[in-house]
């Protein structure tokens, strides 16, 4: 079975959900006119990898405070439901255009669990070809200083889901490093795998050419184009102090995608300072043949050793027992 996929590797458009949206949808139109059947966006893209944080962590820094209240305003609320498989939300042109198309779209977000929450996650939202929500990860653990925008998240969304070009999943930026993490990714049968960066220096690259041995998936590893002149002249101060660019004139975040063969070998090789879609064709009919030496949640696993127990429920802070407050409102509580 061969599927080509596409990376869009293009500047996000900071802060503002609506016109990030159309920017995407318009993307996903151009890949698919180029053949793509999957087309994968790097972390964080709708709204922007907060790399502000980095530089504006102290206590009740003012500056922080408020791109955390201008980042929470601008993250995406899903669907209608409490499981994001609605249609009708900030999404829908994304949506459209991954139904008109019947391609696969797999996009970074600032996401908000509800319309007026105070906490984002740093999710990967998989829309599947009927526009609908096939999945969304979660970034099990924000790193360092992302601890003060985004919450940890959980493991609902971590593993693979089937679509019509193949078994995808994804990990988020150095979930890549938890070993418990991609366990429970490849013991979904991944085919292809996303890896979604903001920035892909040398070790972000080494971690997605290993996950792509040890998995034997194919790798998309999508990183954040970020060109001074696509943040806001009032954000670039922020910016530069959090990406540690020290000219003002720089990119913030360079590129570096690439998409990567299960035997660790280039598909694409790193895309650094050049702004674009990335088309390429995978045979996934290589897939079985890699697993003869290496299968890390089969034959070379070892059960009999060694278990992981994943709660792949989504979990919450407070849940209601709605059958204890039905008994109470009629009086069951009280013996009436």
């Amino acid at each position: 079975m061969h599927t080509t996929v596409a990376i869009a590797q293009i500047a996000p458009v900071l802060l503002d959900t609506h016109r990030g949206v159309r920017a995407a949808a318009d993307a996903v139109v151009a890949a698919a006119r180029s053949g793509a059947r999957i087309v994968a966006f790097a972390e964080s893209w709708l709204g922007g990898y907060p790399a502000w944080a980095f530089g504006h962590a102290g206590w009740g820094d003012p500056v922080g405070r408020r791109l955390y209240g201008e980042l929470l305003r601008e993250s995406v609320v899903l669907g209608s439901g409490a499981d994001g498989h609605g249609v009708d939300d900030v999404l829908s042109p994304i949506r459209a255009a991954a139904r008109a198309h019947e391609v696969v779209v797999v996009i970074g977000a600032n996401e908000r669990p509800s319309a007026h929450s105070g906490t984002v996650y740093n999710s990967l939202i998989t829309i599947g070809t009927d526009g609908r929500t096939l999945n969304v990860h979660r970034k099990t653990t924000p790193t360092l200083t992302e601890k003060l925008v985004h919450a940890p998240g959980d493991a609902a969304g971590l593993g693979a889901v089937d679509t019509p070009h193949g078994r995808l999943g994804g990990l988020i930026c150095w979930e890549h490093w938890n070993p418990l993490a991609r366990a429970a990714a490849h013991a979904t049968d991944e085919e292809i795998h996303v890896a979604a960066w903001p920035d892909f220096p040398e070790e972000h690259l080494l971690a997605s050419r290993s996950y792509a041995f040890e998995g034997r998936t194919f790798v998309l590893a999508a990183a954040q184009m970020l060109p001074r002149e696509a943040v806001p002249a009032e954000l670039r101060e922020a910016f530069q102090l959090g990406a540690g660019v020290v000219d003002d004139t720089d990119t913030y975040f360079d590129g570096g995608s690439c998409i990567i063969a299960p035997d660790g070998s280039w598909v694409l090789e790193p895309q650094y300072d050049n702004e674009g879609i990335f088309v390429r064709d995978l045979d996934l009919a290589t897939i079985p043949g890699a697993h003869y030496d290496l299968d890390v949640s089969g034959h070379y696993g070892r059960s009999e050793l060694f278990d992981l127990r994943v709660r792949s429920d989504r979990r919450s802070t407070v849940t209601r027992d709605a059958t204890a407050e039905s008994r109470t409102q009629i009086g069951g509580d009280r013996g009436e």
